[in-house]
Formats: structure tokens, sequence, C-alpha cells
């Protein structure tokens, strides 16, 4: 019928005898068009590749930090070849921030424990109180850096600072480990150069006791010392009820004895006696909760750093010694310390002299 319609449309059909003129072309294409299925409506979807966003951008950052790590590897071997010393004080400047980085998060952990559990500085754990202790003598060392940079264009007069007194001014995290041992060894003779001092304040100080007995084992005691012998801790122990009272207490010494003992502790002496006496207390008493913190842990479970920085702190120079060695005597100064009292505080500032000046000639 379609075609029929189709045929109607165009030209009538000759009826007769020969061919006739068939459809036209246009009436063709117009009833195959009928007969074709049509397409559906809207437009024609072209199949697309999905590709994600967030993947594009993981591989864009992949790539980029790729080729910067490549970059930075080859700038450091280049600088490590070319100039070795500025590679050695990028490498422990970029170590030395990642560290301290870490220390502040450290720190922040410690004291948001200590504000949540209602806790004490005396009731942390060794590590926990120990690393506040540094951490807060590090920030009264940075602090006049800090000061100095605060003007504008100030930051090259420090750079300078640093560069020329890096002992002075950069904190431990910023010493290369050369560095470490020469500034060690420096504060530790500074700090033996006041012990003369102290064994003089403190013979001095024995004339001037009451008893007759206590007296003469005192001064034989500091003889012996001077003379080169390592005291045994049993010796100081008998003597401990000295240190409570008058003239030996630590608000009784003299001024000199207290100054001698500052600069062991390694406290600034240009300040009034009064302060002195209350700083050096405050110290002294410090280093006798970070003693119990530690009977408590074990000095067995200390690391090696932790083993010679804790000797360090006590008097003792152990940049040179072996675990061994520096674990036998903070053994010795454990048993002395940890049997005192806040009143014979006094005692244990005289023994950082007392117990380390000749320890390593009594190891030889």
């Amino acid at each position: 019928m379609a075609l029929s319609r189709v045929g109607c449309r165009g030209p009538l059909w000759r009826f007769g005898p020969g061919p006739g003129p068939g459809p036209g072309p246009a009436a063709l294409s117009r009833a195959r068009g009928l007969l074709e299925p049509r397409p559906a409506r809207g437009k024609p979807r072209v199949p697309t590749r999905c590709l994600s966003t967030k993947t594009g951008a993981r591989s864009l950052v992949a790539a980029v930090t790729s080729a910067a790590k490549r970059l930075h590897g080859r700038s450091e071997r280049f600088l490590g070849r070319t100039f070795p010393r500025c590679h050695l004080l990028y490498v422990t400047f970029t170590k030395g921030v990642q560290e301290l980085l870490q220390e502040v998060t450290e720190i922040r952990k410690i004291r948001v424990k200590m504000a949540q559990q209602s806790l004490s500085v005396r009731q942390l754990p060794y590590r926990d109180m120990e690393r506040l202790r540094q951490f807060r003598r590090d920030l009264l060392k940075a602090l006049p850096v800090a000061i100095i940079a605060v003007p504008p264009f100030a930051n090259f007069l420090v750079i300078i600072l640093l560069y020329f007194f890096p002992r002075q001014l950069l904190i431990r995290y910023f010493w290369t480990p050369s560095q470490q041992v020469e500034f060690l060894d420096t504060y530790d003779s500074m700090r033996r150069g006041s012990y003369p001092a102290v064994l003089e304040s403190l013979a001095l100080a024995a004339r001037s006791l009451p008893q007759q007995q206590l007296q003469q084992q005192l001064q034989e005691l500091c003889t012996e010392v001077q003379r080169g012998s390592h005291p045994p801790v049993a010796e100081l122990c008998a003597l401990r009820s000295l240190f409570s009272g008058s003239p030996l207490a630590l608000n009784r010494l003299q001024g000199s004895h207290v100054k001698a003992l500052s600069r062991v502790l390694f406290l600034t002496t240009h300040l009034p006696t009064f302060f002195l006496r209350h700083r050096l207390r405050s110290h002294v008493l410090e280093i006798g909760h970070l003693d119990r913190a530690l009977l408590r842990l074990g000095v067995g479970q200390l690391s090696e750093e932790e083993l010679k920085a804790a000797c360090y702190l006590r008097g003792l120079n152990s940049t040179h010694l072996g675990v061994a060695e520096c674990r036998a005597w903070l053994e010795q100064w454990l048993g002395l310390s940890c049997k005192l009292q806040a009143s014979e505080a006094s005692l244990l500032a005289n023994s950082m002299v007392l117990l380390s000046l000749n320890y390593l000639r009594a190891k030889e």
C-alpha cells in the first residue's frame, strides 16, 4: 500500500505496449525511508572513555614528587662532591629541623596528657620528665637569638652570629657530630675548672663543724679526692647528716661555694647570692626527682645516647666512656641520690664533683 501511494503521487502509469517509465528517484528514496526503521529521537550517543579526575591528579602529583626527589638527590650529590662542608651543614640543619619538630610534637603530647590526667612533673615517667627539662633549657638558649632576629633585616646578622658562634647560640639539634663531641668537651673543661674551688670551699666549711669526728672525716675525704682518689658511696652516705644543717646546707653555703656549684650545673653566676641559692636548689632537686624516676625505669632500659646524657648531666664527661663504664657510674650515683632527702640536697650538689673528678683516673 505504501508503494502504491508513493506511485500515485508520481506521474501516471502508462498502459500499453512497450516499457513505461518507472517511479522517479525521489519516490524511491521516500519509499525506502518508510520501510527502514527510524532511529530514536534525540542526539546520537557517542561512546566515550570515562577518565577519573582524582586518578589523573594523583598521577600528576606522584610524577612531580618523583621528579623533585630525583632533582634533590642530584643536587645533594653535587653539593657533597663539590662543597663537602656546606653539604654537612645542610644535612645537619635539615635533620635538626626534623628532630626539633618531632620534639615539639612529643612535648605537646606530654602537656596534653598532664592536663587530661592532672599529673605533675614529678609523676611523669623518666623520659617524659627529661624531655621537658631539656626542651626548657633549649628554649632559654634560643630565646636571645629569637629576640635578635625580630628587627627588620636582622636575619643576616643572626646567620653570621650562628656561623661564628655555634656553641653559644645553636641548640643541640643543629650541632654536627664532630661539634657535639667538641662542644661537650669544652663545656666539661669549663665545668672542671670550678672543681678545685668546690673542694676548697667544702674543706673550709668543714673546719667550722661542731662535731669533731665528722669534721675530721670530711676533711680527710676532701684531701683524698684532691690527691686523686675516688670515694665510695658508703663514705658519702655516712656524712649525709652534715649537709642538712649549718654550715653545709644549701641556704647556708658561702657565696663563693654557691657560685662554684652553679658553674658545675652550667648556671649563670651573675645574680645575687639569694637568687643563686634558689636556682641551685631548684636544679638539684630536679635532678633528684629525675633520679627516682630513673630508678623506677631501670638503668638497663636506657639507650647508649640516653645513658651518656644522664651521666653528663650529673657531672661526668661521658663522651669518651663506654656503655659499661657509664652504667657503673650511674648506678653508683643512684645509690647515693635516691637515699637523700630534700634537706640534704647540698650533698647531692657537691657529689657531682666528688664522684666525677677522679672517676676516669680510677678506671685507668
